[in-house]
């Protein structure tokens, strides 16, 4: 009999990414990165008041990722929370990073206490999501992620799946899209003392 499937995000899920993205960016380069309403928008540098060009926001997000994700570290509850999933269901990671930062990812996470197979993924998330359960071909599925448009990416692919839109960073989870309110997520949780015993509920039981 086929195991049930967790398919979940990193960033902002099972590890704090933008606010130690801020500190760096702060620290290192002199930019402000302010965390309320969209944070990619207010990326600017000191003493200039336009936000900075869009490629060089994702050149100093990848070099983030290339020197400084020793700085990231663990959700609260989260390494916990996996192994509890993972004694009944399958729990993998898609996490929008290029084929490249694969084995850094899991090398990352494994230093966090959290030991899954990490798939990497760019753009919306749903095909990658269809492909991870062709693969392990469930008997249910749960997605969680921090983003409402991979939500609705996920809901498109792959209707009977659970959906639970998590985002643990309290600077940014009031002012992000919700993924509930747009119909594409089944909960709301932003901690994982809230979320475990929900999606221990949707791999096992009934959480409607």
């Amino acid at each position: 009999m086929s195991r049930p499937l967790v398919v979940t995000d990193c960033d902002e899920v099972l590890l704090h990414m933008v606010r130690h993205f801020r500190e760096w960016l702060g620290e290192a380069h002199g930019i402000d990165f302010v965390l309320d309403g969209n944070p990619f928008a207010s990326m600017t540098r000191r003493g200039e008041g336009a936000p900075l060009p869009d490629d060089e926001k994702w050149r100093y997000l990848s070099l983030f990722f290339d020197t400084e994700m020793h700085r990231q570290t663990a959700v609260e509850g989260a390494a916990a929370a996996v192994a509890e999933l993972a004694r009944g269901a399958n729990v993998v990671i898609l996490t929008n990073l290029t084929d490249d930062y694969q084995a850094m990812r899991t090398a990352q996470l494994r230093e966090h206490g959290i030991a899954a197979r990490v798939f990497t993924n760019q753009g919306p998330k749903g095909a990658a999501l269809r492909r991870i359960v062709e693969e392990y071909a469930p008997d249910r599925v749960v997605f969680i992620d921090d983003l409402a448009h991979h939500h609705a990416s996920a809901a498109e692919v792959l209707p009977d799946s659970w959906r639970l839109h998590f985002c643990a960073e309290p600077a940014v989870a009031p002012f992000i899209p919700c993924a509930v309110a747009a119909g594409h997520a089944h909960a709301r949780l932003d901690n994982w003392s809230e979320a475990l015993p929900w999606l221990l509920e949707a791999l096992h039981g009934d959480p409607s």
